[in-house]
């Protein structure tokens, strides 16, 4: 029964606010954690994404699956924003589901969220290469190919049956080229950043926020006069005799596909042993950023096909080529690879800073080794996690083709909100004289509207990737009973007890 044992949250708010060598500085406010939220999910999501959706999924209608997902993403925000008020310590879900569901549920949300942190971390890295590939095109700058793309693809039976390039056989093809090295280079980048200390690391992500939001604003300010109203008829297109193509189930496809596009705004939560207050200030930081991501989503894709037929933006850069195609400046243009190049390098930051922070969480917890909890004595940041998760994203990154690391993400991301949401109503029912600086509104039915949201999400998605999950997962549990549980700090007190 030690697997579903939790652990006290008097004991989680007691270490959050220990000093020592173990300790993290706190120097976040309300705008730095707003900004990192910004930070992880403006990227990819809006200079992509939006274009894809349109033309292949919602048609014009591609704005209701950014507020399907924006309402999906509200209901699991609601419940990251209590529990983080409520439990401010480092480990964003893990932590949570420590205190409401034991430590076996907290272990296997802890292991899920290598998916979305890390592998959201290589899969943007991946997308920032071929964007700054793109940008330095402009300037005359040519990197060879062998440098720009990773030595293997994924290839499916449809595209081996149709003989295209590179595709001998199902799964893992080589491709000839060497490394992704642009994407490798801004791995190292950030980790970098990170390591050197939060307070430097949210001031150059506050920086490039600051940045990219500016561009998407002057790309909406020069498309708005270029709008033509007959692309926006009809609104949803009529079914193409398959589902998820236009129609209702292509909104409802689309908001599938979007959902990556949001990933990132749960991370604020695994910085609230860096927050100068966080029981006021993680709401803030939480739901902050949710709304003005969604806004800018929402209002961005209007835009988008308003001035391009939504049939022609299934391209690799289609904001770039909307503003091709209304003439804009050259210096437009180049401002929207810049502004992806920076939206999707702080995204890279966000997740690397995700990803060490719930390893230092585990690993105080006695769930890793040392390693993961050591703190840098003049930084006072995690540094080995950072570098060791820098390390091995790299080498995804700069391997792995895009298509497989994708899968991954979506899936862990959505187990997490899943369990996060199960939490706020576990610890309503088990602790409800618990102090809540923020709380919920219509309990149970705002988590149960999360948790429903989220496993209908899942369920769209390939079974491959749930193949996928569940081999990740039984590696997790093989860490778990070889070593995490003998050196658990929560079982070893509980044994001692006895």
């Amino acid at each position: 029964m030690n697997l579903f044992a939790t652990k006290p949250i008097a004991t989680l708010r007691a270490e959050a606010g220990a000093a020592g060598e173990h300790a993290l500085t706190r120097a976040l406010g309300p705008l730095n954690l707003v900004t990192l939220g910004i930070g992880a999910v403006i990227g990819a999501g809006i200079f992509v994404i939006t274009g894809q959706v349109a033309a292949l999924y919602a048609g014009p209608a591609v704005p209701l699956s950014m507020i399907l997902v924006g309402v999906t993403c509200a209901f699991a925000g609601l419940c990251y924003a209590e529990m983080a008020s409520a439990v401010p310590v480092a480990g964003s879900a893990y932590t949570y589901a420590y205190a409401t569901m034991g430590e076996f549920a907290a272990w296997v949300i802890g292991w899920d969220l290598v998916l979305e942190y890390a592998a959201g971390a290589a899969t943007v890295g991946v997308g920032w290469s071929g964007h700054f590939v793109s940008l330095t095109g402009l300037f005359g700058i040519h990197i060879p190919a062998s440098l720009t793309a990773p030595p293997t693809q994924w290839c499916t039976g449809g595209q081996v049956a149709a003989h295209a390039v590179g595709c001998a056989h199902t799964g893992l093809n080589l491709t000839g080229a060497i490394m992704n090295l642009p994407a490798v280079c801004i791995v190292i980048l950030m980790s970098t950043v990170l390591v050197i200390g939060i307070r430097e690391s949210a001031r150059v992500n506050t920086l490039i926020v600051i940045l990219k939001v500016a561009i998407v604003l002057l790309v909406v300010l020069v498309c708005l006069v270029h709008v033509d109203r007959a692309n926006w008829t009809p609104f949803i297109p009529p079914n193409t005799g398959d589902w998820g193509t236009y129609g209702w189930s292509g909104v409802l496809r689309g908001a599938g596909l979007v959902f990556f596009a949001y990933i990132g705004f749960d991370s604020v939560s695994t910085t609230a042993q860096e927050s100068k207050n966080p029981q006021r200030d993680m709401p803030i930081g939480i739901l902050g950023s949710l709304v003005v991501c969604t806004v800018l989503y929402v209002v961005m894709s209007a835009v988008l096909v308003g001035v391009v037929p939504y049939r022609d933006l299934n391209l690799p850069a289609p904001v770039a080529y909307a503003m091709e195609r209304i003439g804009a400046p050259w210096w437009i243009r180049v401002s929207v690879d810049v502004g992806a190049v920076l939206g999707m390098g702080s995204v890279i930051l966000v997740m690397l800073l995700g990803q060490s922070r719930v390893f230092y969480s585990m690993s105080r917890d006695g769930l890793l080794g040392r390693w993961a909890g050591e703190v840098h004595p003049r930084f006072r940041t995690p540094y080995r996690s950072t570098i060791y998760t820098g390390i091995a994203v790299c080498v995804a990154t700069g391997l792995l083709p895009l298509q497989l690391l994708g899968t991954w993400v979506n899936i862990g991301t959505l187990l997490a909100f899943v369990l996060v949401c199960g939490g706020v109503w576990i610890l309503r029912h088990t602790r409800p004289d618990l102090e809540r600086p923020f709380r919920v509104p219509l309990v149970p039915l705002v988590p149960l509207l999360g948790i429903l949201s989220c496993l209908g999400l899942m369920l769209t998605l390939p079974l491959d990737t749930w193949i996928r999950l569940a081999v990740w997962l039984v590696i997790g549990l093989g860490i778990y009973f070889g070593y995490s549980r003998k050196y658990s700090v929560l079982h070893r007190e509980l044994a001692g007890k006895k």
